[in-house]
């Protein structure tokens, strides 16, 4: 423990560093405050989306920290960007010319820029999903003065919106923070869900429920 104690201190001496961690801190508090911001439209009293922490949708909204149950603007997170960039990267595998563009640095700037357009078409495919799911499980009641058709066009662009944000904020931390900004997107995303799930778990025993609401809640339990 000492020995951890002090390399931390001579991290935090290190000013480069500290500036990289500060910034790294701020951008993963602007992205977890995003989470709570409820969709226009979207009465979060009248909100019921239970089965979204069961099964896929459990995991998806682990990686989205919780997001995606509360119908955030952050609700689909970063996975999209992660979706397009698997994508990019297996075009590179079937398509020649883009087999060629990942070997060259200026290809490989086009390819990033390729996998911004392709995660604006995953978001929005995802995003018009998202709003039928939502009438799915709350119904109509969730809507506050807002037809069907504005709805699903405002909730599809601040989704979409949201999204590239939040793909904003790790280029950001990969750029001028501690790095791999994606990954610890997603692994905050996790981290954030751990003390309710945890929660759960100890008010399951404590009803004589055996547990298990833990692993549910991260949808791995089915």
């Amino acid at each position: 423990m000492k020995k951890l104690i002090e390399k931390l201190k001579n991290i935090w001496s290190i000013e480069e560093l500290r500036k990289r961690i500060l910034y790294t801190l701020l951008l993963v508090f602007v992205y977890r405050a995003g989470c709570y911001i409820t969709l226009p439209g979207i009465n979060p009293n009248l909100l019921t989306l239970g089965s979204s922490n069961e099964g896929l949708l459990g995991l998806f909204n682990m990686f989205a920290g919780g997001a995606f149950s509360r119908a955030s603007i952050f609700a689909l997170g970063i996975m999209p960007y992660i979706s397009a960039s698997i994508f990019m990267q297996l075009a590179g595998i079937v398509i020649p010319q883009v087999a060629k563009m990942q070997r060259e640095d200026s290809g490989r700037r086009k390819i990033n820029q390729y996998t911004r357009y392709v995660t604006v078409v995953v978001t929005a495919f995802q995003a018009s999903a998202y709003v039928a799911y939502l009438r799915n499980q709350s119904g109509p009641a969730i809507v506050q003065e807002f037809g069907a058709l504005l709805f699903w066009l405002s909730t599809v662009v601040v989704l979409t919106a949201g999204t590239m944000f939040v793909m904003w904020l790790g280029e950001k931390i990969t750029d001028r923070g501690v790095g791999n900004g994606a990954s610890l997107i997603i692994m905050v995303g996790i981290l954030a869900r751990l003390p309710h799930s945890l929660l759960q778990e100890f008010s399951a025993k404590n009803l004589g429920g055996g547990g298990g609401c833990a692993w549910n809640q991260m949808g791995f339990y089915l």
